[in-house]
């Protein structure tokens, strides 16, 4: 009888959301965004007089101030939520390398965060290939007190299958078996240079590591099959205490307020250029997401909330203090589903960390590709780590956003690099991004019933398994799970 009730509700809340008919307010967000969408005119205006957007440094705080005051031109209620954490930025870089230690050319690098405050590092270099555990395994002493040289992605030639690991989790190993330093070799041609986070955990790292150009790197590897190499690393970074602030636009729901759809984008960007794909096109989507739901007078069941993050570039740090505070207020029941849109582009589908998700996605794909053959209905469900919606999915809570797009003209090549301008974006896959989530997000905020909810312990534990993400959490101290 039990089982017979759970069935009749199962199938009651199929039919409840399979029905979900909203051809008339996809067919509004589609011609609004296509005639007026404003995000690629907010987005240049903001590279033009931000430049870049570093969180804790004062082109961040303006950058805050301009999503603030352009979403409170939308007519929003809106709010700063402030955060204090340790934070990381560069000061000066000489990285030189050579045959001998007295006999050492300069290369041109980056500085990786977060290297220490004060280094100064001269060794012989060791080649960790991919630098991976089993690399290090095959002869554990090898990079003991020396500087580690390491692929960024995987090696070609490397064996099927190969995995790929985050740049901090490769740092944390060569630290693990011994490294000074650690050097890492960019994948992409023309000696560009790349920056990010070498810790997993946010805080200064014990050795200096830098980024260089894949030329250098591979001429270097090429040396060392045949002689020592040696490698002096001299920096100064800054680490203390900032300042900084999410902004978080709310348009409250009018059945179910209590209930939350989050959409997310960090608003932060590294400090080597305007990062206006990383995260640009991500975050000035989402603002316009919200403009067309203003313009449009939409009024979802449930409470949306379009949170622009900052500090994600140095671990997270604007969604951690957003999942603490709704910790504190003990509402993270409330939090139904988050969207998170990093470098967002041009999406011909929908992803989520959760398959049940699927038919409700492709019910709403499939009119959205009605209104336009360019949608493909795409659907995907998986899990990964290193943005915004980490921190959600981290307490159980469905995540999701765009899927099979691509970046525009060629710009993966620039991530996190000097190359990351404005030139880049392409303005029709801007607005494809803006109307297409739009749709998702009125999907989310208004059908009857979301089909998944809010993982327990033992649930999540098995979805992190099963998603392979149990070694990079544990490398980064973030598995709190007892074997």
């Amino acid at each position: 009888m039990k089982l017979s009730i759970q069935l009749l509700f199962a199938g009651l809340a199929v039919s409840a959301y399979a029905q979900d008919d909203l051809n008339a307010d996809f067919k509004r967000i589609n011609a609004e965004v296509q005639s007026h969408s404003a995000a690629y005119g907010t987005l240049k205006s903001a590279t033009e007089t931000i430049g870049h957007r570093l969180t804790g440094s004062a082109n961040g705080a303006k950058a805050e101030e301009y999503a603030y005051k352009l979403l409170k031109s939308y007519g929003y209620e809106l709010s700063y939520q402030p955060f204090e954490v340790e934070s990381w930025s560069r000061l000066t870089n000489e990285t030189k390398i050579g045959d001998l230690p007295s006999a050492l050319n300069t290369v041109k690098s980056v500085t990786l965060a977060h290297s220490p405050v004060k280094a100064s590092v001269s060794a012989a270099i060791a080649d960790m290939g991919n630098g991976l555990e089993e690399d290090y395994i095959k002869d554990k002493d090898k990079v003991k007190g020396r500087i580690a040289l390491i692929y960024l992605g995987v090696l070609p030639g490397s064996a099927a299958g190969t995995p790929t690991l985050h740049r901090s989790e490769k740092t944390a190993i060569a630290t693990k078996y011994g490294a000074t330093g650690v050097i890492i070799i960019n994948g992409v041609k023309g000696g560009v240079l790349l920056t990010g986070t070498a810790s997993v955990t946010g805080k200064l790292i014990p050795v200096p590591a830098v980024c260089i150009g894949l030329e250098d790197g591979m001429q270097l590897k090429e040396q060392l099959k045949f002689k020592p190499q040696y490698a002096s690393l001299n920096m100064t970074n800054f680490s203390g205490k900032i300042k900084a602030r999410n902004v978080v636009a709310t348009l409250k729901g009018s059945s179910l307020p209590k209930e939350k759809i989050v959409v997310g984008g960090h608003l932060d960007s590294w400090d080597l250029a305007t990062g206006a794909i990383d995260n640009g096109i991500g975050s000035f989507a989402v603002i316009d997401m919200a403009r067309t739901f203003k313009v449009l007078n939409l009024k979802p069941k449930r409470t949306v909330e379009f949170v622009l993050f900052m500090g994600e570039e140095q671990g997270l740090l604007g969604s951690k203090a957003y999942i603490k505070a709704a910790q504190e207020k003990h509402e993270l029941d409330q939090l139904k589903f988050m969207l998170n849109y990093d470098m967002t582009n041009d999406p011909k589908g929908f992803a989520t960390s959760r398959e049940e998700m699927k038919e409700l996605f492709t019910t709403w794909g499939g009119q959205i590709a009605k209104i336009d053959t360019g949608f493909k209905n795409v659907f995907r469900a998986g899990a990964g780590l290193h943005s915004d919606h980490q921190p959600f999915m981290l307490e159980g809570i469905p995540t999701g956003g765009g899927a099979g797009g691509e970046l525009p003209n060629n710009s993966g090549q620039f991530y996190h690099s000097d190359g990351d301008k404005f030139s880049l974006v392409d303005e029709q896959q801007l607005k494809n991004t803006v109307r297409y989530s739009t749709m998702l997000i009125d999907g989310l905020a208004n059908t009857p019933v979301i089909p998944v909810e809010r993982q327990t312990e033992e649930k999540l534990k098995a979805f992190l398994v099963a998603n392979k993400l149990e070694l990079p959490l544990k490398i980064a101290g973030e598995w709190r799970w007892k074997d």
